[in-house]
């Protein structure tokens, strides 16, 4: 009998940062603007990268809204 082992995980890193006007819902704290990129791997070697932009939360980490 033959097993298959299917390791995927996708990472999101934040490349770059600046505040913007306004707060979190969620937890009141500071919003700001930030340049995303997910990378997506299959048994640790990256197979796809987007780069995207999104407005995130400071305190709490909480993505607010996304531009893709």
């Amino acid at each position: 009998m033959v097993f298959f082992c299917f390791l995927v995980d996708q990472k999101r890193m934040v490349r770059s940062s600046k505040p913007v006007a306004g707060i979190c819902s969620r937890c009141g704290g500071c919003a700001s603007v930030a340049d995303m990129q997910t990378s997506t791997r299959f048994c640790y070697v990256p197979v796809h990268r987007r780069s995207w932009r999104a407005i995130i939360c400071t305190f709490c980490g909480a993505l607010l809204k996304s531009y893709r």
